[in-house]
C-alpha cells in the first residue's frame, strides 16, 4: 500500500482535479429523505444506476413512508422494482426493513452507522452512503467505483468493499473524510474506469501502484 505521505498526496491531488464537493452531489439516488435513501440503496444492489432510478421512481409513486409501504401487496412492490433485478429478495428486505423501522425506531431512520447496520437489508456501503449524504457525516462510503480505485491506486489492499471502507477509515486524513467519497467516485467514473483507465490523464499516475506494476510487466516482456 501507499505510505501515509502518499495517501495525503492522492487526496490533495484528487481534491484539485475533481471539481465540486459532496454537498453539491445528490444524495443516494437523489432521494429527499433518509427512508427513501435507505430503500434506494437497497434497490441498487447489483443494479445499474438507471435501472435503480427507474425502480425507485415506480416504487415511490406507490408509497413514500414505511407505513404506506407495508400497506402494499408484495406483488405490487415486486412489479414496481423489477427493473433493478433480484426483486423478490429486495421485496422481502423492504418489508422487513419497514417493519423493523416502525417497531424499533418509531419510523425514524437512525442517524448512526451502528443504528443503520442494525436494520434489515442495510450493509456497510448503504449505511455509509446514507450517513454521508443524508446526515452529513464525515465518512467515505465505498461503492463499486471507490472500491476499485482505492485498491488499484494503493490507498487500500482489501478484497471486499467492507474491508476497503475499514482501511480508508484508518488511513485517510481527517480533512479528506467529508469529500473523499465524491473525489474518489468522480475519479473512478471519469479517469480510473474499470476498463481502459485513462492513465495518461491521471493526476496520481506517478505514484499509482497498479500503473507501476503494469509498466514493470511491460518491461519484462520487451
Amino acid at each position: 500500500m501507499l505510505n501515509g505521505q502518499q495517501v495525503e498526496t492522492v487526496y490533495r491531488r484528487l481534491s484539485e482535479a475533481m471539481p465540486g464537493r459532496t454537498k453539491d452531489a445528490k444524495g443516494p439516488k437523489g432521494q429527499p429523505d433518509a427512508f427513501r435513501s435507505c430503500i434506494s440503496c437497497m434497490l441498487s444492489a447489483q443494479s445499474l444506476d438507471r435501472k435503480t432510478a427507474r425502480a425507485a421512481r415506480a416504487l415511490f409513486d406507490l408509497a413514500q413512508t414505511p407505513e404506506a409501504m407495508l400497506e402494499l401487496d408484495d406483488r405490487d412492490i415486486a412489479a414496481a422494482i423489477k427493473p433493478c433485478g433480484l426483486y423478490n429478495m429486495k421485496t422481502r428486505n423492504i418489508r422487513k426493513f419497514c417493519e423493523y423501522l416502525l417497531a424499533e425506531h418509531g419510523g425514524v431512520v437512525p442517524d448512526t452507522r451502528e443504528g443503520l447496520l442494525s436494520m434489515p437489508g442495510i450493509g456497510r456501503k448503504c449505511a455509509d452512503i446514507v450517513m454521508c449524504f443524508t446526515f452529513g457525516a464525515d465518512v467515505i462510503a465505498v461503492d463499486t467505483h471507490v472500491h476499485r480505485v482505492c485498491n488499484r491506486i494503493g490507498l487500500t489492499d482489501a478484497r471486499t468493499a467492507d474491508k476497503t471502507a475499514h482501511q480508508l477509515e484508518e488511513r485517510s486524513p481527517d480533512w479528506a473524510l467529508r469529500d473523499g467519497h465524491f473525489w474518489l467516485i468522480q475519479f473512478g467514473k471519469r479517469i480510473c474506469t474499470s476498463r481502459s483507465p485513462k492513465c495518461d490523464r491521471c493526476p496520481v499516475n506517478d505514484i499509482c501502484l497498479w500503473l507501476k506494476a503494469q509498466q514493470k510487466q511491460d518491461q519484462t516482456h520487451e
